[in-house]
């Protein structure tokens, strides 16, 4: 268990948000956030390629 909190710490306030979540049995949560990070970094990055259109057509 501290290699995990020794992990975290190292993480900032991401590792935070990921500890906070551990310790009060919401770790469900944690599949969720990281879907909605990665949907957003997608959006984000397809901004400025050619993929755009492509990307909006999905959502």
């Amino acid at each position: 268990m501290g290699a995990i909190k020794n992990f975290f710490s190292k993480l900032g306030i991401v590792g935070e948000l990921f500890q906070f979540l551990w310790q009060n049995k919401r770790w469900w949560l944690i599949p969720v956030i990281v879907v909605l990070l990665v949907v957003g970094l997608a959006l984000i990055f397809s901004q400025s390629t050619a993929l755009g259109p492509f990307i909006y057509s999905l959502f």
